[in-house]
Parts: structure tokens; C-alpha cells; sequence
């Protein structure tokens, strides 16, 4: 499997970048040329320069700089909603997938019931509910979103759990979180692997809309879709502003999406892709 994917030329390009993106945001704080937060109104909307490569901001701020220091909360954010989601989605799944039954007919009714609103108005509403605050943003998208991968991941559960291991364990008197923990999960890991590429793209876009739409990250701290809330304000003065973080989220969620295909083309060997 790892041969496979070393020579995947899509699941290496992807990794390759994502990876120097990685890098660069932890590094931000010793690479960037300039405070990010440092405000310089004499020098705002200054054009492309060795001093400032992608220009300034209609505060005077770097712009690099401010990209550079975004990848962090941007990622990271995401990434804390990917967990989330994944996490509550496999344990709900898991438990419907395997133990059938009342728990399964429970846990789906909720799953449909959840699936049948609009996700984007529940996340409005629950944010109105709760307050303008990342933290209910995240709180909210995990809240909506994790019925999806319960469903998907039951179905992969339903596939193994009649299988002969997992018959013999329960025979053998193997206690059902052994069975969970060490023979179902690892078994639809690959799946999980998938999801989850393909669930961080979905959450970088969702934060990044919602900053945009002033409900997320606030400023002056220099998240992706934050920094698009700024620049919209200037749209007619200085369009130039939206390209850095417009381009750098749309760069990195189609990697993202990229990576989820390779990843499966890799464990699915003989799919033939057109």
C-alpha cells in the first residue's frame, strides 16, 4: 500500500504541497517579513516590492506576513473541526453498524432527522443561538455534520462485522469495546483515511465562509477568510487585496479533494478512473 502511494503522482504532488504549507505556518513566526498585526497607514495599498511581495492592506500590513500567520488558524481550525466530526461520526456508526437493533433504529432516526435541515441554516442558527464565537462555529459544523459520516461509516461497518474474526471474538467471549476498538476500527481505517481528507477541505471552506460573513475568526487576527472579510471592504479601491487568500484557499482545499481521490485510487487499486 505504501509502494502504491509513493508512486501515486497525485498523492505525492499533494502531500509534497500541503506539506510545505504545514511547514510554512509553523514557521511563520520566524520567517514572515513583517509583524502581521503592525499597522502602517503612510504605506497602505502599496504595490507588489521586494519589501512587501504581495503588497500591503488598507492598514498598512503586510500581506505576506499576514498569510503566512493565517495558515495556522486556518488549518488548524480546520483540522480541529475534521476531528470532531470524524471522531463523533465513527463512534455513532460504529456503535449502529455493530450492535443493530434499538441502538442502530435510535441512531438513524437521529441521523435522518439531522440530515433533513438545510446544514448551513442549522449552523447559522446555532451560532445566532450561541453567539458570534469560533468556538461555536466550530461547535455547530461538528453538530450538523457528524450524522453524515455516521452513515457512511456504519455501512462500512455492517461489511465486517459478520466476518469470521469477528465472529470468532465474540464466541471466544472478547468484550464488545475490544471488538470495536481493535478489529472494527482499524478495519474501515482506510475509509476513515478518506473521509477525512476530503472533510477538511469541506471545513476550511466553511470557516473561511463564515469568517468571511463576520461570524468566525474576528480581526485583526489574519485567518484566510477573515482576511477576505477585509479586502471585500476595499473591493473597489484595491481589488488586488482578495488574490492572496482567495487563491491560497482555493490551492489548498482542491489539494485536499486531490489527496482524498489518490488516497482512494491507492486502496482501490483496480478502479479505473476516466
Amino acid at each position: 500500500m505504501l509502494g502504491r502511494f509513493l508512486h501515486n503522482r497525485t498523492a505525492m504532488g499533494t502531500t509534497i504541497f500541503l506539506g510545505i504549507i504545514v511547514l510554512l505556518g509553523i514557521l511563520a513566526p520566524w520567517i514572515s517579513p513583517h509583524d502581521p498585526y503592525a499597522n502602517n497607514i503612510a504605506n497602505k495599498f502599496a504595490g507588489f516590492s521586494w519589501e512587501y511581495p504581495l503588497g500591503t492592506d488598507q492598514l498598512g500590513r503586510c500581506i505576506l506576513s499576514r498569510m503566512l500567520d493565517g495558515i495556522r488558524p486556518t488549518l488548524g481550525l480546520a483540522a480541529l473541526t475534521m476531528l470532531g466530526t470524524i471522531g463523533l461520526g465513527a463512534f455513532m456508526g460504529l456503535c449502529a453498524g455493530y450492535f443493530r437493533g434499538a441502538v442502530d433504529e435510535v441512531i438513524m432516526r437521529i441521523v435522518d432527522v439531522m440530515l433533513s435541515f438545510p446544514s448551513q441554516i442549522m449552523v447559522f442558527a446555532i451560532v445566532a443561538l450561541l453567539g458570534v464565537d469560533v468556538r461555536n462555529i466550530i461547535l455547530a459544523q461538528v453538530f450538523i455534520k457528524w450524522a453524515w459520516y455516521a452513515r457512511m461509516i456504519r455501512t462500512g461497518v455492517i461489511q465486517h462485522r459478520d466476518k469470521n474474526f469477528i465472529s470468532f471474538s465474540r464466541v471466544v467471549g472478547t468484550s464488545n469495546s475490544f471488538i470495536l476498538m481493535r478489529h472494527l476500527l482499524p478495519s474501515i481505517a482506510a475509509d476513515l483515511a478518506v473521509l477525512a481528507s476530503l472533510d477538511i477541505g469541506w471545513a476550511i471552506i466553511n470557516i473561511s465562509t463564515m469568517s468571511f460573513l463576520g461570524l468566525g475568526v474576528q480581526a485583526p487576527i489574519p485567518e484566510w477568510g477573515a482576511m477576505l472579510n477585509e479586502a471585500k471592504n476595499v473591493l473597489t479601491t484595491n481589488p488586488i487585496q482578495m488574490l492572496a487568500p482567495g487563491i491560497a484557499i482555493v490551492s489548498v482545499v482542491t489539494a485536499f479533494n486531490l489527496l482524498g481521490d489518490a488516497i482512494r485510487d491507492v486502496l482501490d487499486p483496480k478502479e479505473v478512473r476516466s
